[in-house]
């Protein structure tokens, strides 16, 4: 635990992971020669927990801005639907309208957003499961703190990431410097444990030691420090040894994961942004990078007016990306070993608003994508009538999600993970 009157906030530092690489050219010498002591006898442990596989992967989706699931998980059977939105709704099939959805489930009347044809494929193979009605209870309708809700797994949003508590608890406090990898500016919350510290980048190109662009002459310097291996008078658990472990583990990281990025695909993705984010984790898979969670994601549902047209683009980026990273890990040979997760921070209202978009509201559905799921539809619907101030109640708790995935995946303790008893979601096989 870190010290609270350190004058810096290590939950701050650390959600912005280790890209502090592209700026390690600007640290003290003495701050880098002193943490590759740290760094090589951290590189010699695995310092894993027995039992817990770390040939399986984790990838999880987030769909930030609170995506719409009633128009993407569609209740056509349900005339409340319609009436609730007259102009958003999609056609049914039976209904007048050139694009009906694609129907996941025709005996409980569920249907696919027609644009998102990538996941139907994967539903067809039965590669995908749709977790109706996730929420959680007494729902924070702010996108910050909701978010926060669910990436520490706890109402109160306090703590660390549930995440980064799961490689807390599996690494016996030797966290492996690349058992988690977000694509992004920043590391998400999610990611940030007590212990461990997240690796997080944009540009793979630009996650690396700088300081032979600012001068070359530092180049023989910085070579002959990456082999010093010593540790000079710094106190362990000090603010030194933290930044000095932090600056030096990137660094090694970035040489594996550029390496890992320089391969073509095994299949052709979309131009998208994260179709970019998809295929970046692919081609680490593919490497054989041992990390355990690696995160993407993606904005723009937060559609309060002007939905049609915007959230339908949104949800066929999605579908397509997720259709591709699939494929490329059939391809591989890896799909066995990776179970992707895809949430959004709360759904929408049911009833449409004046400016053609809908304004934020509860439950929603999430998506689990891999051989190992239980595919198709899974839990209940939300009644479209019976609501709360207007919203959908929560049929499925996301931490039953959590500790379904913690428990059956990733064989770790899901209740000291979580803090807490969840009763499991049945969302993979047997």
């Amino acid at each position: 635990m870190a010290d609270p009157n350190l004058p810096f906030s290590r939950r701050i530092f650390l959600q912005q992971g280790v890209t502090l690489a592209s700026l390690v050219s600007t640290i003290p010498w003495f701050l880098q020669h002193s943490a590759l002591g740290v760094l090589s006898q951290q590189s010699t442990r695995t310092g894993s927990t027995p039992g817990v596989p770390e040939d399986r992967v984790l990838v999880v989706v987030q769909l930030g801005g609170g995506n719409d699931g009633l128009n993407t998980i569609v209740p056509y059977g349900d005339d409340a639907y319609y009436r609730a939105r007259p102009t958003l709704a999609i056609a049914s099939p039976e209904r007048a309208g050139s694009s009906p959805v694609l129907i996941a489930d025709a005996g409980a009347g569920l249907g696919l957003h027609p644009n998102l044809g990538g996941l139907k494929a994967l539903l067809d193979d039965g590669r995908l499961s749709i977790v109706q009605g996730v929420g959680y209870p007494n729902p924070n309708r702010s996108h910050f703190a909701s978010m926060d809700i669910w990436q520490t797994a706890r109402t109160d949003a306090k703590g660390a990431g549930w995440i980064g508590r799961y490689v807390d608890c599996t690494c016996s406090g030797t966290p492996d410097p690349e058992g988690v990898i977000s694509i992004g500016r920043t590391a998400p919350l999610a990611l940030v444990g007590e212990r461990s510290t997240p690796v997080s980048f944009e540009n793979a190109q630009l996650f690396r030691w700088m300081g032979a662009d600012v001068d070359p002459a530092l180049e023989p310097t910085y070579e002959q420090m990456t082999r010093a291996g010593e540790i000079d008078g710094v106190a362990p658990g000090s603010q030194q040894a933290f930044l000095m472990r932090t600056a030096l583990d990137a660094q090694l990281s970035s040489d594996r994961i550029r390496d890992a990025l320089r391969g073509s695909p095994l299949v052709r993705y979309p131009t998208t942004t994260l179709a970019r984010q998809m295929q970046a984790i692919g081609a680490m898979i593919r490497a054989g990078m041992r990390t355990r969670v690696y995160y993407a994601s993606i904005g723009g549902f937060d559609t309060h007016a002007g939905q049609a047209n915007a959230h339908g683009q949104r949800l066929r980026e999605v579908g397509d990306a997720l259709k591709a990273f699939q494929d490329d890990l059939v391809a591989q040979g890896n799909d066995t070993r990776v179970l992707t997760m895809v949430f959004s921070e709360f759904g929408r209202r049911v009833r449409q608003n004046a400016s053609g978009g809908t304004d934020h509201g509860t439950a929603a559905p999430m998506f689990l994508i891999g051989p190992m799921v239980k595919a198709g539809v899974v839990g209940t619907h939300p009644s479209l009538t019976d609501l709360d101030s207007g919203d959908l109640k929560f049929t499925t708790d996301f931490r039953s999600v959590y500790a379904s995935v913690l428990d059956d995946w990733m064989r770790a303790p899901a209740g000291k993970v979580l803090g807490g008893s969840y009763p499991k979601a049945k969302v993979l096989r047997s």
